[in-house]
C-alpha cells in the first residue's frame, strides 16, 4: 500500500513536467523488482546470510571503491554506478549489509562481556563502510549507518555509562568534523542555524516553499493535483526529498497522518518480527530494518518541517528512488524470512 501511495503522489508531484515523465513507470518497475526481491529473500532461510556475510561485506566494499573509478557524479558527489539503463547506488545496499553484519557479530557474542573491546569490534565493522561513504561525500547516509550501529549496539546490551561516553565523543567529533566536510554540507548547517542570513541569498528557498506547502494544506488539503507550490513548481525535488510536503499540501493533515500510520505500521510489524524471532540473529535483523525505516522517515519528515538541516534522505517507500526502494524491500523480505521461521519445524 505504501508503494502504491508513493507512486500516486510522485505522479502528482511531476505532473506536466515532460523531463520527469518517465519517473512514474520507472518507480513501478522498481516496485515490481522489489516484490520479487521480497519473495526471494523470504524464501531463503535468514540464517543462510550468517555464513555469507563475509563475502557480502567484501563485495559491497568493492562496489563502494568502484565508485571512485567508474562512478557517476551528481550534486557534487560520486554515489552512482551508471550501467546505461539504470543507476545503481551501492550505499543503499550497504545499509542492509551493515544490518546483517552487525546482527551476525552481536548474535555470536551474546555471552561476551560488554566492554570496550566488544564495542570497538562492532564499531569497526560499521566504520569501514561508513568511511567509504563519507568520502563520496555522502554525510547523510553516514549518519544513517552510524544510527544503525548505535541502535543495534544498544539492543545488544550497551551499558548506560558507555552510552554517555559515546554521546559526548560523538558530539565532539561532530564539531571537529565540521571543518572536514564539503562546503555545501557546511552551508546547509549554517543555513539551518542562521536562516536570517541564508534567506537573503535564497539558500533556504526550497525549505521555505516546503513549509508554505505544508501550512497551506490545512486539514484536508487543496485536493490531489491541485497544490499550488507543487503544481506551479515552486518546490524543487518534490518527487523525492520533499514529497512529504506535497502530501501535506494536497491531502492536508489527514494525508500526512495517513503516511505516519502507514510507515508506523510497517515499523511495528518489523518490531513484532524481532520479538517473535527464534534466535538473536533473526531478532537483530528485524530490529535493524525497523530502525532503518524509522530513522530515515523521521529525518525526512524533520527536514520538511525545518526541524533539522537538509540531508537528502528520502521518505521510505514513498519518495522516488530505485536503489533505495529495492534495498528497503530486501530488508522487508529478510524480516518476512524471520517471521516464517520463528518456530522450529515439527516432524
Amino acid at each position: 500500500m505504501a508503494l502504491v501511495f508513493g507512486v500516486t503522489m510522485i505522479l502528482s508531484a511531476i505532473a506536466g513536467n515532460e523531463n520527469l515523465a518517465t519517473l512514474v513507470p520507472r518507480q513501478m518497475i522498481f516496485g515490481g523488482i522489489g516484490f520479487v526481491v521480497i519473495i526471494l529473500a523470504a524464501a531463503i532461510d535468514y540464517r543462510f546470510w550468517s555464513g555469507a556475510i563475509v563475502p557480502m561485506y567484501i563485495v559491497i566494499v568493492i562496489f563502494l571503491l568502484l565508485l571512485f573509478v567508474i562512478g557517476g557524479a551528481r550534486f557534487g558527489a560520486t554515489r552512482w554506478i551508471e550501467t546505461g539503463l539504470i543507476s545503481i547506488q551501492p550505499t543503499e545496499l550497504a545499509k542492509i549489509v551493515v544490518i546483517l553484519a552487525l546482527a551476525n557479530y552481536f548474535s555470536k557474542n551474546t555471552s561476551a562481556i560488554r566492554n570496550w573491546s566488544w564495542l570497538f569490534k562492532g564499531f569497526l565493522i560499521t566504520f569501514v563502510i561508513a568511511g567509504l561513504i563519507f568520502i563520496q561525500p555522502n554525510l547523510s547516509n553516514v549518519i544513517v549507518i552510524m544510527a544503525l550501529w548505535a541502535a543495534m549496539t544498544w539492543e545488544s546490551g550497551l551499558e548506560l555509562k558507555q552510552l554517555g561516553i559515546m554521546a559526548l565523543a560523538g558530539l565532539f567529533l561532530a564539531v571537529v568534523a565540521f571543518n572536514f566536510i564539503q562546503p555545501y554540507q557546511q552551508q546547509r548547517i549554517v543555513n539551518f542555524f542562521r536562516p536570517d542570513l541564508s534567506a537573503r541569498n535564497g539558500a533556504t528557498y526550497n525549505v521555505i516553499q516546503a513549509l508554505i506547502a505544508l501550512g497551506s494544506g490545512g486539514w484536508v488539503g487543496k485536493g490531489y493535483g491541485n497544490g499550488t507550490q507543487t503544481q506551479l513548481r515552486f518546490m524543487k525535488v518534490r518527487h523525492n526529498d520533499f514529497i512529504f510536503s506535497v502530501i501535506g499540501e494536497e491531502l492536508g493533515l489527514v494525508g500526512t497522518i495517513f503516511v505516519l500510520i502507514l510507515i508506523g505500521f510497517i515499523i511495528y510489524r518489523c518490531l513484532r518480527a524481532a520479538r517473535l524471532a527464534r534466535d538473536p540473529f533473526g531478532s537483530l535483523i528485524a530490529y535493524g530494518v525497523a530502525i532503518l525505516i524509522f530513522f530515515q522517515a523521521a529525518v525526512n519528515i524533520a527536514v520538511n518541517l525545518n526541524l533539522i538541516p537538509v540531508t537528502g534522505i528520502p521518505l521510505p517507500f514513498i519518495s522516488y528512488g530505485g536503489s533505495g526502494l529495492i534495498s528497503l524491500m530486501l530488508g522487508i523480505g529478510l524480516v518476512e524470512s524471520v517471521v516464517l521461521r520463528h518456530k522450529p519445524l515439527d516432524f
